[in-house]
Parts: C-alpha cells; structure tokens; sequence
C-alpha cells in the first residue's frame, strides 16, 4: 500500500504542459526534445547562440520593465503601447498630444528622439554558480552570506565587461542555488516612429485590462539609433539606424488553433515554489489590502483626470501602472481561490514529505523546514501589513514622496558648513531641474491625503504607528480632512512658487525649512519604518530566501521526474505553448481569437473604453483590409495560447514553428493571473496581438505603409 502512495506522490510531481520559462542557452540540455515533439522546427542555436546570429539578438529590454523585438534590419523596433506610454506622455503637450491623437513619422526626419529611454540587448549569458558560492563560508550568518554574495557578484560584473563599452549583472536563479552572468549592450538613441491614438492602442482601457475577449491594438513602434560604427551613442542628428545580427520575419500566413506558438522576452516575477503559508498569506490579507488601497487612489486620479486635459496627462502615466497592478491582484486573488491554490500547495508538501518515508532523517529535516516556514511567516505577517500600508498608502501620498528627495541636500548642506567635502551645489542644481512639478496637481494630492490618512488611522494599530504622525492624528482627533489642510497650507514643499523660493534662499534659511510640519512629518515616517519596520521586515525576507532556497534544492535533488525551471527575475527567457480556447466557468468557451467586428459590436455599446476613431470606423465599413485578412476574409486582432507568461513579456515576440513573428504578447486573460504563482494549463492563457492587424493599422489607417518595405514579410 505504501508503495501505492509513493507512485501516486511521484505522478503529482510531474510538468504540466506548456508550464515554464526557461533559459535559452539551457534549452538544448533541458527541453528541447519537448519542444520539437510540440511543432518547433528549427534548432537550439537558432534560438541562442554567442558565435552567430540568432533570435536572442533580436529580443531587448525595452526600457525598464518590457520586452521589444528588432522586425527589420534597419533598427525599426516593436513593443506595446503600454510599454510605450510613458515616452510617448513625456513626448506629448496639449497641443500636441501624441498620446490621445497618436502619432506618424512619414520619414526618418520626423523620428521623435525619446529621452531617458534605452533598449537593452543580451550579449552574452555565463554561469557563474562556482564563483558566488565559493565566497560564502558554512559559518556565515545570513546576513553575512548576504553580504559576501554581494561583494564577489560586483567584481563578477566588474572582470566580465573590463575593457569593453558593454554593462552586466549577475542574477540569482533556483533562489540561490545558481547564479548567472549577462554581459548586455544599452542602446539611448530611441527614437519614436509610430503609436497609434489612445482610444486604439489601450482599446477597452481598464474595462477589459487582464480580460479576455480583447480588441485592443496594444503595439507602438521606436528605431534605434546608433554612431557609424553601429555601436551605441548618445543621441546625435548624425546618427545612423541600428544594423541589429538579427531581425524577426512578419508572417501574414497567421495561426491556428493547435498550432505551436513561443514566446521570446523578459518576464518579470512569478513565485511558483512558495509554500502554503505563503501563498495563504498572498490570497487572504496581501492581495486583498493592496487592492482595496489602490482602488481608493484609482477613483481620486480618475475622477480629476476627467476634469481636463492638463491634469489627464499628469497622471495618465502613474494611473495606467496603478490600475495593472490593481487589477493583476484581483484577478490572481480570486484565480487561486478558484483554483484551491493554498489546499493543492498543502497536497504537494505532503507528497513531497512522502518520499522520505525510508529515510527517517531526512524527513525529520524537512519537516522541520516546514515547521520554520510556519513560524516565520507567523511573525512576517504583521510586518507585511505595515510595509504595504507604508507603500500603497502614505507613499501613495505623492507630497510625501516628492520631499523623500530632500533629506540628501539637508546632508550636504551641513557638511559644506562644517568645512567638509560635499555635493551641496550639485544636489541643489539636481532638484531645481525637477521645478516646476509637472506630474503634480495640489489639489488631487490633498484628496488623496485626506484618504489615504483616514486608510492608515483605521487600520494601523496606534502601537505601529510613526509617533508623530500617531501624534498629529491625536491632536486633529483623526479628522484627516484637518490634518490635511495644515500640512499643505503651512508647508513650503508641496507648491511649485514656495518649492522655488525655498531653494533659491536654501543656504540661508535651511533651518527653517527643516521645521516644516510636512518635512517634519516625512522624515519622521521614513525614520520609523528604516530603524523600527523594515529592518526586521528585511531579516525575515532574507530569512525566508534562505529557507526557499534549502527548499528548491530539496526539490531538485528528490524529484527526479520533474525538470524545474527558474522563476522569472527580469532574465531572458522562452516559454512555449500553444493557440487555444479555454473554458473559464461552467457552460462559458471562448474561441481562440477575436476580430474587428467585436472592436465595431463593443463600440456600439456605448462604453467610453470602446470608443475609436471615425478613420478606423469608415475603413471597417468598407471591408479595406487588404492582404491582413484569415483565411475565412476576417482581420483578426487578437489570440491566445498557452505560454507562460507574466509582467516584463508585455511586447515580448510571439512566434510560430519556424521563428516567425505571428504576434505581440500583451496581456493574460483574468482567471490566468495567477500563473504567477500556480500554474494552470486549462485555464492560464497569454494574450496576443495578432501582428496582421498592427501591419493593418501601420498600412491602411496611418498611411505608414512605407514601414512594411523594411520588413521581411512571409506570404
């Protein structure tokens, strides 16, 4: 009988299909069989190589946190326009507002140069496993392996670009266990070719974010820019378009259901081997209160960026990431839910501790593992609650995180007077750049004040409490309506005429400003949770990574059945799956793609979300879709499969059997947000845009058609 159970543990343990995001310089020795029995035609150097061109030279880190895809080899990029948005809002004024009305270069002279934006690609990726560890002694406490970690990774990333006008980083993978070099090349001349209008590339807004059916055309397009020997270069008019190694082929031939699909990119974070305490944690208190806050906040900046325009494009950008995350959270709290994630982890454990049933020792070990979890995750609990309510509620205050900047020059200053080496100059010439605040509206900032004080005040015990904002509650009885009207009328920080004289008499009057009720409170805030909060928050943190990583190793090395791959940690990665319906409740299927005349049929509802523009309309009417159309005549916008996917694969290439570009990943579909932490093949979908409908766009609604003459388009 016992041996019964130890098979059934041992099937439980098994990959589920199209789960993962695995490493392309490993994919040969790990899933390249499964890949090929999938449909995958071509070979592993295809998709990796660092002697000869292949598709990792064409996927890039576009800006800080998305993927972009080279589809021509004159340095013309593709990504979404959610990656797109934030330089496209700097871009735009009122009266010329690129992000509402969209924008086209007709030729190379009219490229938008981007500023601070960069597009980053790999190089080269190493394991560096050996040479981390060997740096840590079995004596060490964890704050010292953490310590001693740090040091030999950054002359890691120092030796491997000596020499070169390359950048590197070293990421931790299997928690800890492994460790990997990427030497990588950053690229700062971007410049903007083409976004369509809002109301086509964030088609369905916030309505239909992390929802499936999607119409939305989420794509924008940049060129990078290089010196003549097509190497990175600041920006220059001189500049000439990036030869890239490697650019994607379009297909117009499209997909079907069943049909392999990979995507290729830089998928943020998922959490896949957190343990039951954790994952309960997530669903019953982390979630829920991180959601509920930023829905206070979603309704404030909703309701002023209504008001006009100025205000609209403030916050168009701060709104968009607030809203992702927002609805990302609630739909990952309901999908584990569904989905009994905190019941099916507590399986798992059990059949993990099975297999030591003939080894008493080891199973004492790892019993005792579980029982440290249990009693860290007791006492990180409480903290977790403070930090979110540190994070999503009084930084959510934007006042408070505008005079963050501050304390530094306060520094600087003393020491200047003191006679010693300072930066005052240089930090008081860096914050007078940020004058006047052009992100900031006073008056959508004390509403957000007022609510985010009376969140705070009602749920932090007064024990846990910054005293002094616990005093200033008292003494306003918690009426934060009050408390709010004293700290923006009686502080200089928080208006762009008093922040302006404050520093132009800074030298003079510093002690002065030092005593401002606002910077006060600010500083007192960032005392509190630095010397009472977070340092114990950051113990249990490190604590917990280290219990994580005994734990991974322990999977690896005792369930031989199973091939784990690393979770996500902004490194590239491949997933592979395949174009399919699901079915997201009882007697509800969706088809695997959508088409413009649901675009048309929900702009008809009447919904703001669902509003476009009468070009897109007139050319529907006429059925111009030329040569973008199905073989059924319908011009298809979106499709999902099921790669595994998450944030940092928005823009990612989607690609078919024979590495051609059939789309670009944008989104999950709602019950699939909790990919991030369980897996599920039925229900776990990524969204795509379908790459006929951007050439559509480019070609018969922009009139960009001169665009596709770079591409190699595959009939």
């Amino acid at each position: 009988m016992k041996k019964l159970v130890i098979v059934f543990s041992l099937i439980s343990f098994l990959s589920k299909a199209d789960e993962g995001m695995w490493m392309p310089q490993l994919i040969e020795a790990l899933n390249f069989k499964d890949m090929k029995k999938n449909g995958f035609k071509l070979t592993a150097q295809q998709l990796y190589s660092i002697n000869k061109a292949s598709m990792k030279d064409a996927v890039a880190i576009f800006g800080g946190g998305c993927t972009g895809e080279m589809i021509s080899d004159k340095g013309l990029l593709l990504t979404n326009h959610h990656c797109g948005f934030s330089s496209v809002v700097a871009l735009s004024t009122i009266e010329k507002d690129y992000l509402k009305n969209g924008y086209w270069a007709k030729n190379a002279s009219e490229e938008l140069y981007c500023k601070n934006l960069t597009v980053t690609f790999i190089k080269r990726i190493e394991d560096v496993t050996k040479q981390v560890l060997s740096s840590i002694k079995p004596t060490f406490s964890e704050f010292q392996k953490d310590s001693a970690t740090r040091s030999t990774i950054s002359k890691i990333e120092k030796k491997a670009i000596e020499n070169t006008n390359y950048t590197s980083f070293v990421r931790p993978f299997y928690y800890g266990n492994e460790y990997y070099l990427f030497v990588t090349e950053v690229f700062k001349d971007i410049r903007l070719v083409g976004v369509p209008p809002e109301n086509i590339g964030k088609f369905g807004g916030e309505t239909d974010n992390w929802v499936w059916p999607r119409h939305n055309p989420d794509f924008s397009m940049f060129r990078i820019y290089v010196g003549k020997d097509n190497k990175p270069a600041d920006y220059n008019a001189d500049n000439i378009p990036y030869k890239p190694a490697y650019s994607f082929p379009v297909s117009l031939k499209g997909y079907e259901k069943g049909d392999f699909t990979m995507v290729y990119g830089f998928p943020g974070r998922t959490q896949e081997y957190l343990t039951s305490y954790a994952v309960e944690l997530l669903i019953n208190e982390q979630d829920p209160r991180r959601v509920a806050l930023r829905d206070k906040r979603l309704a404030i900046y909703e309701k002023d960026m209504k008001k006009n325009d100025t205000i609209r494009l403030m916050y168009a950008d701060r709104y968009a990431g607030i809203a992702n995350a927002y609805k990302k959270w609630s739909g990952e709290m309901l999908g584990l839910k569904k989905y009994d994630a905190v019941n099916k982890k507590k399986e798992f454990e059990k059949n993990f501790l099975e297999l030591f049933n003939s080894d008493p020792v080891k199973k004492e070990k790892y019993v005792q593992l579980f029982s440290n979890f249990k009693k860290v995750y007791e006492e990180y609990s409480p903290l977790s609650k403070q930090v979110d309510y540190y994070y999503e509620c009084l930084l959510g205050i934007d006042a408070l995180r505008y005079i963050n900047n501050y304390p530094t020059i306060f520094i600087e200053l003393k020491r200047k007077q003191n006679g010693k080496e300072n930066k005052f100059d240089q930090t008081l010439t860096e914050i007078k750049k940020t004058i006047p605040f052009r992100n900031y509206n006073k008056a959508t900032d004390k509403k957000l004040c007022i609510s985010m004080l009376k969140e705070f005040a009602l749920a932090i015990e007064k024990e846990n409490r910054p005293p002094y904002l616990d005093s200033l509650l008292t003494a306003y009885n918690n009426d934060t309506e009050k408390l709010t009207e004293f700290l923006y009328n009686n502080s200089s920080f928080v208006d762009n005429t008093k922040v302006k004289a404050m520093l132009d008499d800074f030298e003079k009057s510093a002690t002065l400003y030092e005593r401002d009720p606002f910077y006060m409170l600010a500083n007192a805030i960032n005392d509190y949770y630095n010397k009472v909060v977070l340092p114990q928050f950051n113990y249990d943190e490190i604590h917990i990574l280290e219990m994580q990583k005994e734990y991974m190793l322990a999977l690896k090395e005792n369930v031989k059945n199973k091939k784990f791959y690393p979770d996500a940690n902004g490194t590239m990665r491949i997933a592979y799956g395949k174009v399919d319906n699901y079915k997201p409740k009882d007697g509800v299927e969706y088809e695997h793609y959508t088409t413009i005349d649901g675009m048309i049929e929900k702009n008809n509802t009447g919904n703001p979300d669902y509003d476009v523009m009468p070009r897109l309309k007139e050319l529907y009417s006429k059925k111009d879709f030329g040569q973008y159309i199905d073989k059924n005549g319908k011009l298809r916008v979106s499709f999902i499969a099921s790669n595994h996917t998450t944030g940092g694969n928005s823009g990612s290439p989607v690609l078919n059997a024979k590495g051609e570009l059939i789309g670009t990943n944008y989104d999950r579909n709602w019950e699939g947000t909790m990919s991030d932490v369980s897996y599920d093949v039925n229900m776990c979908r990524n969204i795509v845009l379908d790459v006929r409908f951007t050439l559509w766009v480019i070609d018969k609604y922009a009139g960009a058609g001169y665009l596709l003459n770079e591409m190699k388009l595959m009939k």
